[in-house]
């Protein structure tokens, strides 16, 4: 007879593709539920694991106790417990992996709460004020602290009694001895949000279209009932608007929010705007914020007082109270995709959590995937549309220029047209604002000899170096290999003087206008300007203030970004992006050229767009430029159902790895292989070839596609070939469910 009345299944906090059993001690049985923490014994090491379901008995004989439970750290609520189920199951990864994306490693491991010493009154006001008269003359540091203490309600931190009062640690010890005051040690949150002040704004009139998407919204929030809502609006259509007001909803019933936010970048300005209006109950969370600070803000989360959480696509993973409302602007993004396992979709994440916690879902975008949009069409989404401006703003007028001409009529390479020279001349003379997207960053792309055709690459990947003026090296993208500084003379050929450069990135556009426009104030965000903390808030407060003229950077400013002074977008070159071998290269395309367009004339100044290409008769640069995606949606989806790609397909990526290149490509065609023996008709296995990125880290790569109608089933595949052949230990292969790019 077992020793153990009950036993629990444990996916332990290591790469383990497996769950294990374990005997619940007696004095542990209340404490151990699915979701919560638990010490476990794996091989004579202590390891953490998480509880996934509690049973009455075990196949196995023989089985080790649970040695310990963490009620209070790292729980995973019904919701969340769920939620990491699916996710396992769909993006066919191992629940353990899940978990550490949901749970933090400050919350896994054991960071430490901040603590610090709190400083009280121990006798009434009215007897400090004659003690205070008694103690100034003698022991003056010692009154300093008791007047710093008589201005206070309750209490102070002795970090700042300390500030206040100029005196040392001795004088508050002095009087904590005589009993005048006394001491506690309490919890103290690092908010990333400490000491930043917002003015309060009350809530705008709705037009009758914003009115309309809210009524509907809310409608579902009062019943709650689960709704996935696609709210399309153009640029500058007050979706934000909905948003607070839909939460101002949720916070009336009692219910939580989740905002999702593209990128780091945004997440100031959204901040910015929500403490305006909801004051104190929002926690941001996203991978900028030091281990303390998430934790942190974890925990107040968890706890209730904060209500609305903001944050870049792991915030979906929440742990907020009565959740009821799930925002994800721009839905459209690429960076809502994680490429690392579990490769999930936050967007796809959040519309499965808000099913399982009966919430309503908001995905909004002035350019839908056209997935979204296809659901929304096929009546799976309730679709909402806001088909104008807000504030009776106009759309930008855009101008499509032809650089063929315009490198004739300069007779040369040159990276402004001459319309949009004049716009910024323009613009800077009447006290109006700039944006120039290229999405390239450094000076020059590529450092090649003219002499024998090198090009100066990286030694462990398979891509070209990039110049960096700033800092006089070429640098890896991929993995930060660099020299410094550019050799002088060729490698192969020993030449001198051979070695050029060619390409251009934003660095070198930042230098060019100051060439053209001496006086011309610039700022430049792109990855290597936002590197540290803080960095993006504060370039984005400098634009926003007026200390520049032109802002100058990649995608990122791209994305929803809001300067009511931007009268003048130009976009330098997308040319590239649209020759990809990629069936989503359009779409992507599509929607760059529309979300850059759409930051200007967002006041109540009109605004202007100059888009320069090559190729200016191009389906999609036209109709991008026309902001009409209701004529490109029905191009591209019926591309899409000619070749059968998503949403009318399923799509996998399997990505192999490793050192030694012969041995990853024979792995990736045997897993090939046995695939093909498993999966029923309707199953499409593309050929193994070299990813786009051939190599990366010195680490080869081989990679092929899978498309069919149901990633259950192909997950089904690929669990039995894990079973029945073991993959060679020194090859990675990673599984990238829905991805969103098919050649990288």
């Amino acid at each position: 007879m077992s020793r153990y009345a009950r036993f629990a299944s444990v996916v332990p906090d290591v790469y383990m593709d497996k769950e294990l059993d374990y005997g619940i001690p007696h004095n542990l049985e209340r404490d151990v539920r699915p979701g919560v923490q638990v010490d476990i014994p794996i091989r004579g090491h202590m390891r953490k694991g998480y509880v996934l379901r509690v049973k009455d008995q075990s196949d196995f004989p023989r089985v080790q106790p649970i040695k310990a439970v963490h009620a209070d750290k790292g729980i995973l609520e019904a919701d969340l417990f769920q939620l990491a189920l699916w996710m396992a199951k769909y993006y066919c990864c191992p629940l353990s992996q899940v978990i550490k994306v949901l749970l933090p490693s400050s919350i896994r491991n054991d960071t430490k709460a901040k603590e610090q010493l709190y400083v009280m009154r121990a006798k009434s006001r009215e007897d400090l004020v004659e003690v205070c008269k008694e103690i100034r003359a003698r022991a003056p540091a010692q009154g300093r602290v008791l007047e710093c203490m008589l201005k206070v309600r309750k209490g102070i931190l002795l970090t700042e009694v300390l500030e206040q009062a100029g005196c040392s640690r001795a004088a508050v010890e002095g009087l904590v001895a005589k009993g005048y005051l006394s001491t506690d040690i309490i919890r103290v949150d690092r908010s990333p949000l400490e000491g930043q002040n917002y003015f309060r704004t009350q809530a705008k009139t709705l037009n009758s279209e914003q009115g309309a998407a809210l009524q509907a919204i809310c409608s579902n929030l009062d019943a709650n009932r689960y709704q996935t809502h696609l709210l399309y609006g153009v640029t500058g259509s007050g979706k934000t608007e909905v948003y607070l007001q839909a939460i101002d909803r949720a916070l009336a019933l009692g219910k939580g929010t989740i905002m999702l936010v593209p990128e780091i970048s945004l997440t100031p300005q959204t901040v910015e705007r929500f403490r305006s209006r909801f004051d104190k109950a929002i926690a941001i969370l996203h991978h900028r914020l030091s281990p303390g600070e998430r934790l942190d803000e974890w925990q107040r989360i968890a706890r209730g007082e904060a209500r609305i959480v903001i944050g870049a696509r792991s915030a979906i993973f929440s742990p907020i109270p009565k959740l009821g409302l799930i925002i994800v602007d721009e839905e459209h993004e690429g960076s809502y995709k994680s490429e690392e396992s579990p490769c999930y979709h936050a967007r796809d994440v959040a519309v499965m959590r808000g099913h399982l916690c009966k919430g309503v879902v908001i995905l909004g975008s002035a350019t839908p995937s056209l997935e979204s949009f296809y659901n929304a069409q096929q009546g799976k989404y309730q679709l909402n549309r806001l088909n104008s401006r807000a504030d009776s703003a106009s759309l930008p007028a855009v101008q499509i220029v032809d650089m063929k001409r315009e490198i004739e009529r300069a007779q040369g390479y040159t990276s402004f047209c001459q319309p949009l020279l004049d716009g910024i001349q323009k613009r800077v003379a009447s006290g109006e604002q700039c944006i120039l997207f290229l999405n390239r960053r450094g000076y020059h792309t590529t450092q090649f000899c003219n002499g024998c055709g090198h090009v100066m690459d990286c030694p462990h990947c398979d891509c070209a170096l990039t110049y960096h003026l700033g800092q006089e090296s070429l640098a890896c993208h991929l993995c930060g290999y660099t020299i410094s500084p550019p050799p002088r003379c060729c490698p192969k050929c020993k030449s001198q003087d051979t070695l050029k450069y060619k390409g251009v990135g934003t660095e070198q556009v930042e230098r060019a206008l100051h060439a053209i426009f001496p006086d011309i104030r610039t700022l430049r965000m792109d990855a290597d300007t936002t590197r540290h903390k803080g960095a993006h808030a504060r370039l984005l407060q400098e634009f926003r203030t007026g200390k520049a003229d032109v802002l100058v950077g990649t995608q990122m400013i791209a994305k929803g970004l809001h300067f009511p002074q931007v009268t003048l977008v130009g976009i330098l070159n997308c040319d590239g992006s649209l020759n990809m071998p990629d069936f989503r290269a359009s779409e992507s395309v599509f929607q760059l050229i529309t979300q850059v367009a759409g930051r200007a004339g967002r006041g109540a100044l009109a605004g202007e767009v100059v888009i320069q290409t090559f190729i200016p008769e191009n389906d999609t640069i036209r109709l991008a430029a026309a902001q009409d995606y209701d004529a490109f949606y029905q191009d591209e989806i019926a591309v899409r159902e000619l070749f059968h790609y998503p949403p009318f397909a399923h799509l996998a990526k399997f990505t192999f790895s490793g050192l030694n290149e012969a041995n990853v490509a024979q792995t990736a065609s045997t897993f090939r292989s046995y695939l093909i023996g498993l999966l029923p008709k309707g199953y499409e296995i593309h050929p193994v070839i070299p990813a786009g990125h051939a190599r990366i880290k010195d680490n080869f790569r081989f990679q092929f596609l899978v498309k069919g109608p149901s990633i259950y089933r192909l997950n089904q595949a690929v669990e039995t070939v894990r079973s029945r052949w073991q993959i060679p230990s020194s090859v990675r292969l990673g599984v990238n469910i829905d991805p969103l790019g098919t050649f990288f």
